[in-house]
């Protein structure tokens, strides 16, 4: 689509923003080694040599043609998922995080966060994954049972994931695991020897997905038996006792950090903040003083490079309306157990309290919320049903 001249988005508007919320940036990198059976991510099998510096090349013209939309604004952390961008060598991801520095205003204190699965592991890449300027490392471990990691059609054995998580504490001082509960055949015995191992490597911060079964995936043609769902209740259950027993605290429905470790990119979303989304795919949030706007990359690797460096990587662009604003507002900020700032509400979408008022008042007599002048945050039973919770903020 024809980018648009930065007037058009500083029209007046309906929305008052007092200011704008914080800025990231997401980088898309889309290849992996093989395709999950789970994975309804943008993420495409290596076929050949991999396009690194032409992928880069078309990152950068991305970004350059974003620029007018954020100008002068501070990027206070960059996330660098996929796809498997650890297949990404260290130098490439050495040069583009340079060619980011070059265009953005970086804070001092900025997250960078690189993605990375035990299957492209080799000692000292992770290392020069560091030198290079991450700061953050989240390795997609998922489980440390050889026949779980089987079933999920993982590349990585137990073995290759406890060097490489070894590897990872090593190089870095915050780093994530990502683990995933409800599998094929999955036990709670063999759910609390999973998250027994990952305790025992002492990470600071650990992210928790149930396996569920998504559209358009092999699982959706092929399903496999997963337990039943008040055994995966059990399993969240014990894995939030262990967690907490081990110093980490429950901070969002599926994150789980040690003091001073929560991810900071994560919470931008959660919190509503921005983020431009650059490569394959990838999404936007952007907020100026009178709307929102969401943008959509185009997502096939070969016609992303070939649009962004043409000038015209955005497929997708709509400006978020008045009346949805509130259920993507509460659709983020409910899913922390400390909930949100009443002010946060208005300052970050330009609306007043009022476009949430009634749906405040049911949640409450529900019993899924708790609140005073100041704050709204989620009781038990709101965090066990978020979907019911999020639903009383849908525009009718």
């Amino acid at each position: 689509m024809t980018q648009k001249d930065i007037q058009h988005y500083l029209r007046s508007g309906t929305l008052q923003l007092a200011a704008l919320p914080p800025l990231s940036l997401y980088v898309h990198l889309p290849w992996c080694l093989k395709k999950c059976p789970y994975c309804d991510f943008n993420s495409h099998e290596i076929s050949g040599e991999m396009p690194e510096q032409r992928y880069i090349d078309a990152l950068v013209a991305d970004l350059e043609a974003s620029l007018p939309l954020i100008w002068g604004r501070t990027v206070h952390s960059v996330f660098i998922g996929g796809g498997t961008p650890s297949l990404f060598s260290p130098q490439a991801i050495d040069r583009l995080l340079s060619d980011v520095r070059a265009r953005l205003k970086l804070s001092a204190d900025c997250e960078i966060t690189l993605e990375a699965n035990p299957g492209t592991f080799e000692r000292d890449r992770f290392k020069a994954f560091r030198s290079a300027g991450v700061t953050r490392l989240s390795v997609g471990v998922q489980s440390f049972d050889d026949r779980h990691l089987k079933a999920l059609g993982r590349v990585h054995d137990r073995a290759q994931a406890l060097a490489a998580v070894e590897e990872a504490a090593h190089a870095f001082e915050t780093f994530n695991l990502d683990i995933m509960y409800g599998l094929p055949g999955q036990t709670l015995e063999n759910l609390e020897h999973d998250m027994r191992q990952a305790l025992a490597l002492q990470p600071p911060h650990i992210s928790i997905y149930q396996l569920t079964i998504e559209p358009n995936t092999f699982f959706a043609k092929f399903p496999p038996a997963v337990p039943e769902e008040d055994l995966a209740y059990a399993m969240l259950d014990r894995i939030t006792e262990m967690t907490e027993g081990a110093g980490l605290a429950r901070y969002e429905v599926s994150a789980y950090a040690k003091p001073g470790h929560r991810c900071f990119h994560n919470l931008n979303y959660w919190q509503f903040g921005d983020y431009l989304g650059i490569g394959a795919g990838a999404h936007s949030k952007l907020s100026f003083a009178h709307r929102v706007i969401r943008q959509v990359r185009f997502r096939e690797p070969k016609l992303y490079m070939e649009k962004a460096l043409a000038g015209d990587a955005v497929t997708q662009e709509n400006e978020v309306s008045r009346a949805d604003l509130p259920f993507e507002f509460m659709l983020n900020a409910l899913r922390l157990r400390e909930g949100f700032k009443l002010q946060d509400f208005s300052d970050k979408t330009g609306l007043p309290l009022s476009a949430i008022q009634q749906g405040l008042e049911k949640a409450e007599r529900k019993g899924l919320i708790e609140r005073d002048l100041v704050r709204v945050k989620p009781t038990e039973r709101g965090f066990d049903f978020l979907n019911d919770l999020q639903e009383l903020f849908l525009a009718e």
